[in-house]
């Protein structure tokens, strides 16, 4: 089972099934709805996702809408007009551990340093939730 929620927690979801698949989105519209260099994408049937909350939802482009929490503003999901499926971003998942990306999308756009990640050193947070 994999669930994951918004940084308020009046959002979130789950689901019993494996995702379709999971990969990096280097695209300008994910970048800015994220507000990091890359998205990572978990897509699902929309079907076999349940909601607890509403997330908010805008149009994107003319043909997606994306969604985020009403309350705190956490990107939540992708969702193409003429798909039956949905993308989940990985930064709201309870245990990221449980998803490996297997591919670069838009890699066209991706910003040089975001492959970086591995080669920077490592300071740990003070902060734990």
């Amino acid at each position: 089972m994999l669930s994951g929620r918004c940084l308020c927690s009046d959002t979130s979801w789950s689901t019993s099934v494996p995702p379709k698949i999971v990969h990096h989105c280097h695209c300008s519209m994910c970048r800015r709805w994220t507000g990091a260099a890359f998205a990572t994408l978990v897509w699902f049937e929309r079907s076999d996702v349940r909601w607890e909350g509403t997330p908010a939802m805008f149009r994107a482009s003319p043909i997606a809408t994306r969604s985020h929490c009403g309350r705190c503003g956490t990107p939540m999901a992708l969702s193409y007009d003429d798909r039956t499926d949905i993308a989940l971003a990985a930064g709201t998942l309870d245990d990221p551990e449980q998803v490996m990306p297997v591919h670069n999308y838009g890699a066209e756009s991706g910003i040089s340093w975001a492959g970086l990640v591995g080669e920077l050193p490592e300071k740990e947070t003070k902060e734990r939730w």
